[in-house]
């Protein structure tokens, strides 16, 4: 039995002073309050829960800052798409696999605990189908288990390239399934996610200009109990094509016509009203907010002010991975409405730390949507820890929720020390256990795919 020692430790039910945490493998057994460190004890200055993210593209880390060239004509997600759709299209099983650890690695590093994989790269290059249809899949878990990150695997089902079945466009065809060819795979992603500790499959109808109404009330019953996940409302263009479609915007039109609950995620939802904002908190589920993905593709700003107010549960997610920091997408989140709405400390309550707000929200709701709730420290519950350094200058004499708030708003990194995910530690002073390999093997597939 491992035991570890912190001077201040978050809890279900606050900040604990002194306390000792007894790891029996993947679970806390038992913490003790107010005692004195035991011999041969691992000491820390700060733990605090692993965050979950809710939302990534792990391949997409390989062409973060390949697309900060303004073009002839007016920059936006459509054209950012057209660079990633390319990249995507040369990309091999090994690639893939290359890339995913290397931002597995990253998130670690950042405090995150367990990734959402919203996995949609499914076939060859030129969109010929591998024999196994998880061929893809299974090197996102092979990543998962290399790194040690936990894996929530959401295999995206994609057919169309907008609103009424459209037929699907050349730079989509290594995405494509129908309902019978998804049906196949999600038994098959179930099957090489299995020996990965605390892995879930969920599934994700990428949008709903990729799904006809039919196919996805029929990849959302494919699995009763799991998460659901589906990109909605990121883009104004794509507010009016649902318009021009059905009438009614995006998230108005989900609400209405699919039971969607708690097991829900509604990805970015950036552009929506206030009966929206109202109907989404009302179904219990999480918004998945990526902000520096976000800012960097120019969406627009969430409402989260008002979406707070109404009750509504949102995690965060790193999504295209362009910059892979936890503190740098809470932090954004906040600025954000800050930004737009003139006001300071918008997410926080009265008196209260904003950085414990932000990060006790999205701890809950990003376990929430990757099928994982129990993302706190308790008696019984996963040993998914991070340590905290207050070796930094910004969180030197600081403690309880000032060190949260130091460590979203006053540093650049420098602060995760360790990082536990089923109680093995993956991460120690910083640094991944594997970062020189994955780096290697990284550099390797990016000299291939840059050629």
């Amino acid at each position: 039995m491992t035991v570890l020692y912190t001077e201040q430790l978050l809890t279900a039910a606050g900040w604990v002073q002194s306390a000792r945490l007894h790891l029996d493998g993947a679970r806390i057994a038992t913490i003790e309050r107010d005692v004195a460190p035991g011999p041969g004890d691992e000491r820390h200055d700060a733990i605090v829960p692993a965050m979950p993210n809710l939302h990534s593209h792990a391949f997409q880390r390989g062409m973060a800052g390949l697309a900060e060239t303004r073009g002839r004509s007016e920059d936006n997600f459509w054209s950012w798409r057209d660079i990633m759709y390319r990249f995507a299209s040369r990309m091999s099983p090994e690639h893939l696999q290359a890339i995913a650890a290397q931002a597995y690695v990253e998130m670690l590093e950042a405090g995150f605990g367990r990734v959402g994989e919203f996995h949609y790269v499914h076939h060859d290059v030129g969109g010929r189908r591998f024999a196994d249809p998880a061929e893809m899949a299974a090197r996102i878990a092979a990543a998962a288990g290399e790194t040690g990150i936990a894996l929530t695997l959401l295999p995206v089902f994609y057919a169309h390239s907008s609103f009424g079945g459209k037929a699907p466009s050349e730079g989509q065809k290594r995405f494509i399934h129908d309902t019978e060819t998804y049906a196949r795979l999600i038994e098959r992603c179930r099957e090489v996610v299995a020996p990965l500790p605390a892995s879930v499959v969920g599934v994700a109808p990428h949008s709903l200009r990729a799904v006809t109404a039919e196919e996805l009330a029929e990849v959302v019953r494919m699995l009763p109990d799991a998460p659901v996940h589906i990109h909605i409302a990121e883009q104004q263009n794509e507010v009016r094509d649902c318009l021009a479609w059905s009438g009614l915007r995006p998230v108005r039109w989900l609400l209405g016509n699919v039971a969607v609950d708690s097991r829900w995620c509604l990805v970015h939802a950036t552009h929506v009203d206030a009966a929206e904002i109202e109907g989404i908190a009302r179904s219990g589920a999480t918004v998945g907010l990526c902000p520096v993905t976000e800012a960097n593709l120019g969406d627009g700003i969430f409402p989260a002010a008002d979406f707070v107010a109404a009750g509504g549960r949102f995690g965060v997610g790193t999504d295209s991975n362009v910059c892979i920091s936890l503190s740098g997408e809470l932090s954004l989140l906040e600025y954000t409405q800050r930004l737009s709405l003139g006001s300071r400390n918008v997410i926080g309550l009265q008196g209260h730390s904003t950085g414990m707000a932000l990060y006790q929200r999205a701890l809950s709701g990003g376990g929430r949507a990757l099928g994982a709730p129990m993302a706190s420290l308790v008696e019984g519950g996963p040993a998914d820890l991070v340590s905290l350094s207050r070796q930094e200058p910004a969180m030197m004499c600081r403690s309880g929720d000032a060190l949260i708030d130091s460590w979203l708003f006053a540093t650049a990194g420098g602060v995760v020390d360790c990082v536990w995910v089923s109680g093995i530690k993956q991460v120690e002073r910083g640094r991944h256990r594997s970062r020189d390999a994955v780096r290697d093997a990284y550099g390797k597939a990016m000299q291939e795919l840059c050629a």
